[in-house]
């Protein structure tokens, strides 16, 4: 298809990106440690880590993964939220010449071990509020080697404090108690006896591991290359500089980091972008805490914002968020779930900066789509392909339909994976023939280049701009002895987009919704646990016996 849609790119976005310019991630993070070296590089609670520590400490930490026997392409596990210690791990083992595995530290023991044992991880960095999953776990997987970080490593503060921060009152765990376990401190003291060998890295290496779920329910590491991520980082780069023209070169960029950084989003957006630009991210541990997270914000004057639509929405009804200072905000970008037009507005009204919807998945690393970052109007759309993107409409069979008619979103770029973790055959189901990616969402193209999405074609839930697959909570629910069967859609929610509403016909009569609900807890976390639960005597099904989701989709939709 012809590019449409390059006829209407904001002033001074280029056509196609130059992803040869970097060897690999590496080399883009050595230049930045080298040209921006006195420059703070991440801010978490008051405590800051320059360009030149971040350099120093995780030449420390990956010498000391080295000299674990970890080969290259071995990979390595990240479970923590937003503190120093994440930016710091991530360098050291791309620089050590392995792949990332990011992980949700709120998993529960069932999926960290599925995680694990699917990567084949040969160790893992872990916050200690977290590490009791670990500790549950670990005999089952690959893992040998676990550094075991706390707050106190780099910011000083104690436990009890970073329980309240992270939202996650665990009893702590040291580093002691886990065979094999080493603290973070530790390691990095470690490794600044030892030298760093620089492997040989090329665009082709695995970078990352970002694990999704999928149609079988079975979530699947979609391996992204040095490339794809590299790609991503310009593509987005190239899109915000209309939007950051009046910066002042000798101002450095201050990006806001409430996403996760295990998040692709905020892996790409906040962190890598950042750093190449010699920008600043604030790493915001706990978002929920919306008063708190009014206070970090009061200290700082902000320039660009990525965020989800609840997250944006959530400030927006924060007492006091309306009286920060916002002169110095340029981009606001929402992805990981739709934007709404109502929060849209409230934002430009109460910081002056339009709020740009994007589009994108971990597959895609993730940008694919994005609105104009100097516009001041809401479209409502997914906005166009980033540079060096080709954007497809199909059928079911794979035919490009024409401008105005509804099909799957299919896309082709160097930010598209490598395929799924040792899963061919998955790969092959979202691929088409001429290489493009296949979405699962449907779209509908206009003349100038500009896609909404009108409905997702698989049956995947968006819970704060996180994906839930209902094969995975129908199979935890099936497991309960009071369960006959189940069946699981996406409902809308205020808070979240969309909440999990779970049909369940019972074995025991005696089973409650409550008693359901809990028994999730054990087995999901918390976002995928089913806030609603409706008992049927049976459940809509084909005639070979498959549940019907979208009956059960289209029946609340008609009672709405």
């Amino acid at each position: 298809m012809e590019r449409i849609w390059l006829k209407h790119y904001p002033a001074g976005v280029p056509a196609d990106i130059d992803v040869t310019q970097y060897s690999s991630l590496v080399e883009l993070l050595e230049e930045s440690f080298r040209k921006f070296a006195d420059r703070k590089a991440f801010i978490c609670m008051d405590k800051s880590i320059t360009y030149r520590d971040l350099d120093q400490m995780s030449t420390a930490l990956g010498a000391y993964l080295q000299s674990k026997g970890l080969k290259k392409g071995a990979r390595v596990a990240l479970m923590m939220p937003n503190v120093l210690q994440y930016p710091i791990s991530t360098a050291a083992v791309l620089r050590a010449g392995y792949a990332v595995v990011n992980v949700n530290p709120l998993y529960t023991p069932r999926e960290l071990e599925h995680q694990l044992k699917d990567s084949g991880a040969e160790a893992i960095v872990v916050l200690e509020n977290f590490a009791t999953t670990v500790q549950k776990v670990i005999a089952n997987t690959s893992v040998k080697h676990v550094i075991v970080g706390s707050m106190g490593d780099l910011l000083g503060l104690k436990g009890v404090i970073v329980n309240l921060v992270v939202r996650r009152v665990k009893k702590m765990v040291p580093a002691w108690s886990i065979p094999g376990a080493v603290g973070f401190n530790d390691a990095l003291s470690a490794g600044r006896g030892m030298t760093l060998s620089k492997p040989a890295l090329t665009r082709e290496d695995v970078a990352f591991l970002q694990y999704t779920g999928g149609t079988t329910g079975v979530s699947k590491g979609a391996t992204l290359i040095h490339q794809n991520v590299l790609a991503n980082v310009l593509q987005n780069d190239a899109w915000l500089q209309p939007a950051l023209k009046n910066q002042p070169a000798s101002e450095q960029i201050f990006i806001v980091c409430a996403l996760p950084l295990y998040h692709i989003f905020a892996l790409t957006a906040c962190y890598l972008l950042a750093v190449r630009a010699g920008g600043v991210n604030l790493l915001i541990p706990n978002p929920r805490d919306m008063a708190g997270f009014v206070k970090e914000l009061a200290k700082y004057q902000v320039n660009s914002f990525p965020a989800v639509n609840t997250l944006y929405n959530g400030l927006l009804n924060t007492p006091g968020f309306d009286k920060l200072d916002f002169s110095k905000l340029k981009t606001s970008f929402g992805g990981g779930m739709a934007t709404q037009k109502p929060v849209a507005d409230k934002w430009l009204k109460v910081t002056g900066c339009p709020l740009s919807e994007g589009y994108g998945l971990s597959e895609t690393s993730p940008t694919l789509t994005c609105n104009p970052a100097d516009t001041d109007r809401f479209t409502g759309s997914i906005g166009l392909p980033v540079p060096s993107t080709h954007l497809s409409i199909r059928d079911d069979d794979g035919n490009e339909l024409p401008i105005g008619q509804a099909g799957e979103i299919c896309a082709k770029g160097p930010q598209v994976m490598a395929g799924y973790w040792n899963r061919p055959e998955e790969t092959a189901k979202v691929m088409t023939a001429d290489g493009y990616f296949r979405t699962g969402d449907i779209g509908v193209m206009d003349e100038q280049g500009f896609t909404k999405i009108v409905d997702r074609k698989k049956d995947m839930i968006l819970v704060s701009g996180f994906n839930v697959y209902p094969n995975e909570i129908e199979e935890v629910l099936a497991s309960h002895p009071g369960v006959l069967e189940c069946a699981v859609i996406g409902v809308p929610d205020a808070k979240s987009g969309e909440a999990v509403k779970a049909f369940v016909v019972k074995k025991d009569p005696n089973v409650t919704a409550e008693d359901i609900i809990k028994f999730s807890a054990t087995q999901l976390t918390a976002y995928k646990v089913p806030k609603q639960i409706e008992f049927r005597t049976d459940l809509p099904k084909t005639n070979v016996g498959k549940i019907l989701r979208r009956e059960l989709r289209d029946e609340k939709k008609a009672a709405a």
